[in-house]
């Protein structure tokens, strides 16, 4: 089963898009709206395809990614196409996450435990009389 997102043969269209030459109105008939924009001195229209398949069963179902591709169009205050951008799946970046852990360092000889101790038994006994009272016994 192929899950599709996005506009269709994305690379193939894109050959049709020449720059200088192809306005608005021929990106609209060719690619359809843009899955996004964006407006600061010049349109940037984006497009997006993408193409996942589920992989084998032992890797549970896992979807696996067949095509990522997007294109970047730089549109100018006229209306045509000023520059071109194609990124495909080879492009990305592949992102590694580490695997450590975080460990607990709250140890016997710790300062934050010798200081949360203290104050746990000042809580407890805020006057200081069971120390005392341990005292004599042990004398005795």
């Amino acid at each position: 089963m192929v899950k599709h997102h996005g506009v269709p043969f994305l690379e193939k269209k894109q050959m049709e898009l020449i720059v200088n030459k192809t306005n608005k109105n021929d990106i609209v008939k060719i690619l359809g709206s843009p899955s996004t924009t964006s407006k600061f001195d010049t349109d940037l229209w984006i497009y997006i395809e993408r193409k996942q398949t589920q992989s084998n069963l032992k890797n549970l179902g896992k979807l696996k990614i067949l095509e990522n591709n997007v294109l970047v169009l730089e549109i100018d205050n006229y209306g045509l196409l000023k520059k071109k951008e194609f990124y495909n799946k080879d492009n990305m970046n592949e992102l590694k996450l580490t695997k450590n852990i975080t460990g607990q360092d709250f140890k016997k000889n710790s300062f934050i435990y010798d200081f949360t101790s203290s104050l746990r038994q000042k809580i407890n006994d805020p006057l200081g009389q069971r120390a005392k009272k341990r005292k004599e016994i042990n004398q005795r």
